[in-house]
């Protein structure tokens, strides 16, 4: 398909394409950390080690776009857009954690 075929999206869709990939990403990192666990109770260290992960994902799509895939371009904001939506589900996360100790002490 060629580009001047493309049904017209609105300016930054991509960005939100890319912040909504990885809030699911990071959702089903710390889905699978809960199933692991057990228990939604978390360590910062479990935090640390999911934003390294994606951002190390984020950043090697864009260098892989920068050097290898030279027919796409890479975009400071497209690993920008990437990072708000790891820090969306991380702080769901952190909302669902919450409500589930105030039910658990209730």
């Amino acid at each position: 398909m060629s580009q001047d075929n493309q049904l017209p999206l609105f300016e930054g869709f991509d960005k939100m394409v890319h912040l909504g990939f990885f809030f699911i990403l990071t959702v089903l990192l710390l889905f699978g950390k809960i199933n692991q666990q057990n228990s939604y109770h978390y360590r910062p260290l479990t935090i640390v080690k999911i934003i390294i992960i994606t951002a190390a994902l984020g950043g090697g799509v864009e260098l892989l776009q920068w050097k290898v895939f030279t027919y796409r371009s890479a975009e400071w904001w497209d690993f920008i857009s990437d990072m708000l939506g790891v820090g969306a589900g991380i702080f769901s996360y952190l909302l669902l954690h919450r409500k589930s100790r105030i039910i658990e002490k209730a």
